[in-house]
């Protein structure tokens, strides 16, 4: 094993007996929600993926070592730390040499999965190609990594601060397959259906497996998207939507936010405007999509 890879013991111990393990990203701990409620929802998160049947694997750097399977008083001290970092593949190695700490965004959570054998991982939706990309050329490297690491990713789509279109069309590029769970349409995070229409859909989770099975055995190398919209109840009403994100687009642009930072200017400009409504749905995807991805890992695991 790779001695800048730690995998907690109870993680390894299911790997080893070709368990179920979902993998979970620590952006959202330190950078997708405020403190404490981060920390809350991470904790929720892993609840949803033991109901479902499988073991929970959060991610992140700690003491200049990739960690997979934090504890509760890791990511405690995670999401205390000042100036925490968002590590992607760019920069991830930087500081791990140089002993440092941070949060995993879905691209390095993907590339600690891989490593350590984990097939499958929840996010509440990944980055992707940004707004105006003909003038900035800023595309997520999430999009890369799903490129790159055969893992499925069970999401409410691509973070509604994207352009969706372009994303959409950047994954099949790239031949990362998007399946809608019980829909024909990509989600758009906060909202269920973004009006874009996608190649397949599976309507129960043991199908959803054996189309994740299939992709594997094919050897297209490539992860999966498994679109999973917010649940109905918890869907951001659209006049809410669009004024609070036309104008959160706008304070970026006012204020020249770019790179790394313009998601979580973003998504906090978003809660601010909805006077934490965007929290309200956030919360609520991010808890369906560990609980889907944990049935998926459990199915997955008994077809084997």
């Amino acid at each position: 094993m790779n001695p800048l890879l730690h995998v907690s013991d109870e993680v390894a111990r299911t790997l080893a007996a070709r368990g179920p393990v979902v993998a979970l990203e620590t952006t959202v701990v330190t950078h997708g929600l405020p403190h404490p409620e981060g920390l809350r929802v991470a904790a929720e998160l892993e609840e949803e993926v033991r109901a479902s049947g499988a073991t929970p694997a959060t991610i992140g750097v700690l003491d200049g070592r990739l960690c997979v399977g934090l504890s509760q008083e890791d990511l405690a001290r995670l999401a205390q730390t000042p100036g925490v970092p968002k590590l992607n593949l760019s920069n991830l190695a930087l500081h791990v040499a140089a002993g440092g700490s941070g949060s995993t965004t879905v691209a390095a959570t993907l590339h600690a999965a891989h490593a350590a054998g984990i097939a499958v991982m929840a996010t509440g939706g990944i980055g992707g190609v940004h707004r105006e990309v003909e003038q900035t050329g800023d595309v997520s490297g999430d999009l890369g990594a799903l490129a790159r690491y055969p893992v499925a990713v069970v999401c409410a789509g691509a973070k509604a601060v994207l352009d969706l279109p372009r994303t959409l069309e950047m994954l099949e590029t790239l031949g990362v397959p998007v399946v809608g769970f019980a829909t024909d349409r990509f989600p758009a995070f906060y909202r269920r259906d973004s009006s874009l229409s996608l190649d397949g859909r599976c309507d129960d989770v043991d199908a959803l497996a054996a189309a994740v099975r299939a992709h594997r055995a094919l050897g297209l190398g490539t992860g999966m998207v498994v679109a999973n919209p917010v649940p109905v109840a918890h869907e951001m009403p659209r006049e809410m939507y669009d004024a609070a994100l036309s104008g959160a687009l706008e304070d970026a642009a006012r204020a020249g936010i770019r790179g790394r930072e313009v998601t979580p200017f973003l998504l906090d400009r978003l809660r601010e405007r909805t006077s934490g409504g965007s929290t309200f749905s956030n919360t609520a995807l991010l808890r369906a999509n560990a609980r889907l991805a944990g049935a998926l890992a459990a199915s997955l695991a008994g077809q084997a």
